[in-house]
């Protein structure tokens, strides 16, 4: 039987165990994103910082997250106000208060 072989404390662990990697995985792909989305580093330095957090996971997040880790914040809240800027995810016309009547589309008439 299943529940003997595999307890539920041994299912707790892992769970947890996925959660902590998943965790790790975001970790990882939130440097990488600060990495290639900071504009004080040139691409060599980028390079540089890749390599040291895809081969030493460990060590280089550890140390990037010294290094430049006060700062993800910064650069976090200028790219969110650079795309909010841009409105690149609504049309000029999803932001409009105007009724539907005033629009191009006319609205339907009652039967």
């Amino acid at each position: 039987m299943l529940g003997t072989v595999y307890p539920a404390l041994d299912l707790f662990w892992t769970l947890l165990e996925l959660a902590l990697f998943g965790l790790w995985i975001w970790l990882i792909i939130v440097i990488l994103g600060d990495i290639f989305g900071s504009t004080d580093l040139s691409g060599w330095e980028k390079a540089l910082w890749t390599l040291l957090v895809i081969v030493l996971p460990w060590v280089g997040v550890v140390i990037y997250l010294i290094a430049r880790g006060g700062s993800m914040s910064q650069r976090s809240a200028g790219m969110r106000r650079y795309f909010e800027s841009r409105d690149i995810y609504a049309s000029p016309t999803a932001l409009s208060n105007e009724p539907l009547a005033s629009s191009s589309i006319a609205s339907p008439e009652p039967m």
